[in-house]
């Protein structure tokens, strides 16, 4: 009978027990409790850390994440306004702001995140289609990117930088917000969104590419030309100086040697002017030197006999042996 008794004690106790841990739970920092009954929640979320109390065995505790979560979606490749094709890689931050609202929704974390794809994938790809490609990549519209000085003078478009009106931060932004007010209805709170990495598919990549060595080309011809015409301004400038130079070398080597010439000239008068016979002698040595320019081997030489030149040769006697 004791022992009947003593069962009976201790199964109640356990029955007890068991009922006492049914109706005891409790919550950390770092979470939020929606209470479910048969599956349907029952009051607001309990978002208090504690020792918390619920009917055992019929209501059951869902802990639903209350830190600052991360989204990282996958790259995907859109189209810009320029209909030029990028792989634009995003994340973002958010949270469960209304967990009874996220329990009603999506009951879990992967269809958070699966939702989060849908949303935010969406409004990227649109917020990507109307803009252009630069509003995408320069980060604001008030920043003014340093140029390259040999495309300051380019002809044609090369490295011009098109004009702005919003930026990569404003696209930004209006993905954030287009998404946030979507995200609402799912007790999710959006917290910043961000572009993580944004590349050229291989196609418009190997185009750019094309475009940027056609750029450098354009240059490399403009600097090779103004060089050749630079090279051709030196070398007509070299010869207009050399001319300019001989002219006056000539010029003064003529004046020079006519000086000379005439102070030679008045030298020899001075010396052979003293008395006849030195100007006959005078005549007759410039007579000799005159000869010796003119007559060569070969030289057939025909004069008058009145001519100055043939006196001297007159008087030639070939037979004085003298």
């Amino acid at each position: 009978m004791k022992q009947v008794i003593g069962l009976i004690i201790g199964a109640v106790l356990f029955g007890a027990l068991m009922v006492g841990l049914g109706a005891v739970y409790t919550v950390n920092e770092a979470e939020q409790v929606i209470i479910t009954q048969f599956g349907e929640p029952k009051g607001d979320a309990i978002t208090s850390a504690g020792l918390h109390f619920k009917l055992p065995f019929i209501q059951e505790v869902t802990r639903i994440e209350k830190r600052i979560l991360e989204w990282d979606g996958r790259p995907t490749e859109m189209p810009t306004k320029d209909k030029t094709y990028i792989v634009v890689d995003t994340f973002g931050r958010w949270r469960i702001k209304d967990a009874k609202q996220y329990f009603l929704r999506l009951r879990d974390e992967r269809s958070a995140l699966s939702r989060l794809d849908d949303i935010l994938g969406s409004e990227t790809r649109n917020a990507i289609a109307k803009h252009e490609l630069i509003e995408v990549i320069r980060t604001t519209k008030d920043r003014v990117p340093e140029r390259d000085s040999a495309l300051l003078d380019a002809p044609g478009n090369v490295g011009v930088l098109y004009p702005i009106t919003m930026g990569r931060a404003k696209v930004e932004a209006e993905i954030f917000e287009k998404a946030a007010e979507k995200l609402t209805d799912f007790g999710i709170e959006l917290l910043d969104v961000r572009f993580k990495r944004i590349n050229y598919n291989e196609s418009v990549r190997q185009r750019i590419y094309e475009r940027m060595i056609s750029e450098r080309q354009q240059i490399a011809e403009r600097f090779r030309s103004e060089g050749a015409g630079e090279a051709a301004k030196i070398l007509g400038k070299k010869e207009r100086d050399l001319l300019k130079v001989e002219s006056e070398a000539y010029k003064r080597v003529q004046e020079i040697r006519g000086k000379a010439d005439g102070e030679a000239t008045e030298i020899f008068a001075k010396a052979f002017n003293q008395s006849p016979e030195a100007v006959q002698f005078y005549e007759f040595v410039k007579t000799m030197e005159t000869y010796q320019e003119m007559l060569g081997a070969d030289t057939t030489l025909i004069l008058s006999t009145d001519s100055e030149i043939f006196k001297y040769l007159k008087e030639i006697n070939p037979d004085d042996k003298r």
